[in-house]
């Protein structure tokens, strides 16, 4: 005969209960709407009666916002060259006499605007100039020179803006973009050690010696040069030639100035410059590759080309202002540019 004992409560266990029910209760989202999924919803049951009239609607309301914007793309004159090429011709004479040769046809293109779209622009044409074995040349940048000759088939009124454009450079890569320190760029001290631990490495510094600006961002900065346009042929002028003016002031996002320093040598910065180097793709620029009296670090904050380069770009392929004219007129005819390469460029 089987036997059955059941236990009888005990204190304990009737405040264990209690627990397990407060517990309960605490674990339990509030009795509201939100808290237990009782919103109000509506969904819209979609039929051509319904959807055709708000398309109709919605297009006629953006149709004039598309008008005005083909319209002023209209008006747009676009002129794009690609020296790429030039340093492989054969370099010119150092006489003065250019051996110039046609821009390929798929290096260069005009988009005119509306009222000269009728305009035949001759061909751009360009010059290799190579002083690498010149020892009166000292300025690495006159080292190698491409001349590059265009025309302008029609005036381009103000404003006129100047571009330099490169292709297949990542600046959106995860290290490269974060490739800098920000409180150096401010002109604060930061040491060689904290350099290379933090964002800058591998560009930190060189022989346990700060690199100002570090990173890869300040490392690779364009620093190709263009020489002031000149019209060779300006007409209704007794002068050869005539120069068109471009500034490198207001190229830059407003605010930019602030995330730089005029000198890392200051109260709260470097005590000199023995404390730093050039970046490694800036050494050729200055007299055995250190800062001095004579060559000091650039001021970043005035510098707009280099605020610009440091504001990285989100696709490979990109431009950034370089120049600008809001007052003169850029008349037509042909135009002379001396582009300084840098090591950079013919890498």
């Amino acid at each position: 005969m089987g036997l059955f004992n059941r236990k009888k409560p005990t204190e304990s266990d009737s405040a264990d209960s209690e627990n397990k029910k407060e517990k309960g209760g605490w674990r339990r989202p509030a009795n509201t709407a939100f808290k237990q999924q009782r919103l109000k919803a509506w969904q819209p049951i979609l039929t051509p009666k319904t959807v055709l009239p708000t398309l109709f609607v919605v297009g006629i309301l953006f149709a004039p916002i598309g008008g005005l914007l083909i319209w002023g793309s209209s008006r747009i004159t676009e002129i794009t060259i690609d020296y790429t090429e030039c340093e492989r011709l054969t370099p010119s004479p150092a006489n003065g006499t250019f051996s110039f040769s046609d821009v390929p046809s798929n290096k260069y293109s005009y988009r005119l605007s509306a009222s000269d779209k009728d305009a035949k622009p001759a061909t751009p044409r360009y010059a290799f100039l190579d002083n690498t074995e010149n020892s009166t040349v000292t300025d690495v940048l006159q080292k190698r020179q491409c001349i590059v000759e265009f025309d302008i088939p029609a005036d381009l009124h103000p404003t006129v803006l100047w571009y330099y454009k490169l292709s297949n450079f990542f600046q959106n890569h995860r290290r490269y973009v974060k490739s800098l320190n920000s409180d150096q760029l401010k002109g604060k001290f930061v040491s060689a050690k904290d350099l290379d631990d933090g964002d800058c490495k591998p560009l930190g510094s060189i022989n346990n010696t700060a690199i100002y600006p570090c990173g890869l961002i300040a490392n690779s900065f364009f620093n190709d040069t263009f020489s002031t346009p000149i019209l060779l042929n300006p007409s209704g002028s007794s002068e050869s030639s005539q120069p068109y003016v471009f500034s490198s002031k207001g190229i830059a996002w407003p605010g930019e100035a602030k995330k730089y320093a005029s000198s890392p040598i200051g109260p709260g910065g470097y005590s000199s410059l023995s404390e730093i180097v050039p970046p490694p793709n800036w050494a050729l620029q200055y007299p055995d590759g250190v800062y001095t009296e004579e060559n000091p670090p650039p001021d970043l904050r005035a510098n707009e080309h280099f605020q610009n380069w440091m504001r990285t770009a989100g696709l490979p392929t990109f431009t950034k202002l370089y120049g600008r004219n809001d007052v003169d007129v850029m008349q037509k005819g042909t135009y002379s540019v001396i582009i300084g390469l840098s090591e950079l460029s013919l890498s």
